[in-house]
């Protein structure tokens, strides 16, 4: 009985370090507000909490997408050129997300980056793959989205957000 005090001893550093870790893991897998890609993006494209500056600077409004087990990503205003031109750049991504809102207002949530060459990433984070044929109507390619202005509970760079609704829009229909 007398070895428990020194393996408990020996033990409490490696337990120590593995809590530390796995907060860390939770921490950075939630808010934007710790993933430093989710604090560049938010203070590269603030700009767009007006959803008139991203109507001027070219990106169009398509349906609200919701997804087939809950959550949605929003209503996605895109901007063609800069979808065709293939370039992953922080401060033109290729389509700004919205979630609509009771009032009318759209209020921004996140980001998405887009291109068909991969496999693609920005600061390190690794693009989705989506193949062809898909519910968009294009050609295979890689997609990110950051959750930068919403908390995403699934993750900072997830696809849905259980968080955003489109019910606001079916209302006002």
């Amino acid at each position: 009985m007398t070895f428990l005090p020194w393996t408990r001893r020996l033990a409490a550093p490696f337990l120590l370090s593995a809590l530390a870790v796995a907060a860390t893991a939770v921490h950075a897998h939630g808010a934007g507000e710790t993933n430093i890609l989710a604090q560049k993006v938010r203070a590269t494209n603030g700009r767009f909490e007006n959803v008139a500056t991203a109507t001027a600077e070219g990106y169009a409004p398509i349906p609200c997408a919701s997804g087939i087990t809950g959550g949605a990503m929003g209503i996605h205003y895109v901007n063609a050129a800069y979808l065709k031109d293939d370039v992953v750049d922080l401060s033109k991504p290729e389509a700004v997300m919205y979630e609509p809102m009771a009032d009318g207002k759209l209020k921004l949530v996140a980001v998405e980056y887009i291109t068909s060459k991969g496999p693609a990433s920005l600061e390190g984070q690794l693009f989705n793959f989506n193949s062809a044929p898909n519910r968009y109507g294009l050609g295979a390619f890689y997609e990110l989205h950051v959750w930068a202005w919403k908390k995403n509970p699934t993750g900072t760079f997830a696809d849905m957000n259980p968080d955003v609704s489109c019910d606001a829009m079916k209302m006002a229909d």
